[in-house]
């Protein structure tokens, strides 16, 4: 951590890691360092999911990378080019994803849940040129003009799809040849990710990342590995892989230090607590309110608490209440809970815990988020000047290192709201450093609703309910919700004469949206409060909405 003064003027607070740097290889790409030294590890298994126990070792994740690499060029896919993946969290989605960048081409992950509109406007956006699909969600992608590829073994039911065998097939008659040739050669400085996020304002973009920022942040983030996790730790991948952070935070960090993945598809507590014993799961990056139902649930009196061999809980995503930390601590002891914080832009920037068998072992206090990673510098500044502040004085967050995504695709005024002339990225959270290097998230400028880990973007629910003929005005924004972490809420104006209910109201959009984007509270009001500007003062609806609730509670 330190200080840089330019030139006597004005001086500027750059803050460091307390630990060194880590290096970082410059001539490798993501699949190839994942993999590397795979065939050591061959019959071990890198990824099973828990439900079915269907697997592959790390000799098939590597096997099976280089064929599907082969079979998308031999079927035209050129490097830079999109593919679409809308695959629930099942074993062959490491192998997809390793794939399509190996082959030069960048992979976007949706996610299986979404309504085929809102699939549909991720794949125009990105201007896809393939969808990967499975039966589950075959019919949510065949009518969006996209050619798809089903990634199921032995599956040749649907007409006019390809399929996996066959393809995989087709690639090994024909061999490496004129698709490896130097021209489509892939190098680190190529796109290889296009996960979308809403940023800090408005409807969800494009988030361009190269290979080089997803190794960097890997070897940032992975520098705290215990000697003793390497080649035996056994990871839940309960995230979603079609967010970043399951995919390259837990998937792919696990697979470079050859590690086994157990998938979930979806969090059911029974599931969960039977997946941690049967496969031994030492480590468990989860959000606040799956940590919520393993304290609260009396499901998890049926089982026997003494067979866990979880050593850690990761949190991230969503902020973690102190009172739940507590109370997990005490129904866990033992196991450390450790929390981290990024965004899709950047990934991982902090974390709470170090390595407990090194000399600078270090873990956060409460409430904080962490220590800043090696090799990424941080600033606080003043949102109104720009000016960077001193330690324990707030700011917005801005972080710049070599994880910092390229832009947004096909956005530049988004992309240079967000990214400064100078390469630091505005993550639109406020918070600040201490004198001992620890982080603290305290607000938020961005107004973006976590929904149980979930992004969930105000202005498309607005935009969504001012399509209602009786609505005349609209504000989203998010209220503290116990279990969730937050809920969207709104606040409508009616049209005179309308007669609709708030159940009406909620069906609709609901009608509309993924289940994680429904609006779950509404409230009949007779203005929306707006700034001189025209902006939507959504903070001050929800202050006003929680004080009035607080009231309600104390007088009942």
């Amino acid at each position: 951590m330190g200080n840089i003064c330019n030139d006597g003027v004005e001086e500027q607070h750059i803050f460091r890691s307390k630990h060194s740097p880590v290096p970082v290889p410059e001539h490798i790409t993501l699949p190839e360092f994942v993999l590397e030294n795979a065939g050591a590890y061959a019959d071990k298994v890198a990824v099973v999911e828990a439900s079915t126990g269907k697997s592959y070792t790390y000799g098939e994740v590597a096997r099976d990378t280089r064929r599907f690499a082969r079979a998308l060029r031999s079927v035209g896919l050129r490097k830079g080019q999109v593919v679409v993946v809308v695959l629930p969290n099942v074993a062959v989605y490491p192998v997809v994803v390793l794939g399509v960048m190996a082959a030069g081409g960048v992979f976007s992950g949706a996610n299986p849940l979404a309504l085929a509109a809102e699939i549909g406007k991720q794949v125009k956006d990105s201007e896809a040129k393939l969808i990967v699909a499975n039966k589950f969600t075959h019919d949510k992608v065949k009518d969006l003009g996209v050619p798809i590829l089903l990634a199921e073994e032995g599956d040749d039911e649907i007409e006019g799809v390809m399929s996996w065998d066959h393809l995989l097939e087709a690639s090994d008659r024909a061999g490496p040849g004129r698709h490896d040739e130097d021209y489509d050669k892939v190098e680190p400085g190529d796109l290889c990710a296009l996960p979308y996020s809403s940023g800090t304002t408005g409807t969800s973009k494009g988030v361009m990342l190269t290979h080089r920022n997803l190794v960097a942040n890997l070897c940032s983030s992975l520098f705290a590995v215990g000697a003793e996790w390497v080649g035996n730790v056994s990871t839940l991948g309960l995230m979603p892989l079609f967010h970043i952070y399951g995919i390259t935070g837990i998937c792919c960090a696990t697979l470079r230090i050859k590690g086994k993945v157990v998938l979930m598809e979806r969090f059911e507590l029974r599931a969960l607590l039977a997946a941690l014993i049967n496969h031994e799961v030492q480590f468990a990056p989860v959000v606040p309110p799956i940590m919520l139902a393993m304290v609260k649930s009396p499901v998890v009196l049926e089982f026997d608490l003494g067979k866990l061999k979880l050593q850690s809980v990761m949190t991230a995503a969503a902020p973690l209440a102190p009172e739940l930390l507590t109370a997990f601590e005490a129904k866990f002891p033992g196991v450390q809970v450790q929390e981290a914080y990024g965004l899709t832009e950047h990934s991982c920037i902090t974390l709470t815990h170090g390595d407990p068998t090194s000399k600078d072992y270090a873990i956060a206090k409460k409430n904080s988020v962490g220590f800043i990673l090696p090799n990424l510098e941080v600033k606080f500044v003043d949102p109104s000047s720009g000016q960077s502040l001193p330690i324990n004085t707030p700011g917005e967050l801005c972080v710049k290192s070599q994880c910092v995504m390229q832009g947004y695709f096909k956005n530049k005024e988004e992309t240079q709201q967000t990214i400064d002339q100078e390469g630091w990225l505005h993550t639109g959270d406020i918070g600040y450093i201490d004198e001992d290097g620890d982080i603290f998230i305290i607000d938020r400028i961005k107004e973006m609703i976590k929904y149980k880990g979930f992004q969930v973007a105000p202005a498309e629910l607005e935009a969504i309910l001012l399509s209602h003929p009786s609505i005349e005005d609209a504000a989203v924004f998010s209220l503290p919700d116990e279990e969730a972490g937050e809920i969207p809420a709104a606040c409508v104006v009616m049209r005179q004469g309308a007669e609709e209910s708030e159940k009406e109201i909620m069906s609709y959009v609901a009608a509309n949206v993924a289940t994680y984007k429904r609006v779950r509270v509404v409230l009949f009001v007779d203005s929306i409060p707006k700034s001189a500007s025209g902006k939507i003062m959504r903070r001050h609806l929800r202050d006003n909405v929680i004080k009035s609730q607080q009231q309600h509670k104390g007088t009942a």
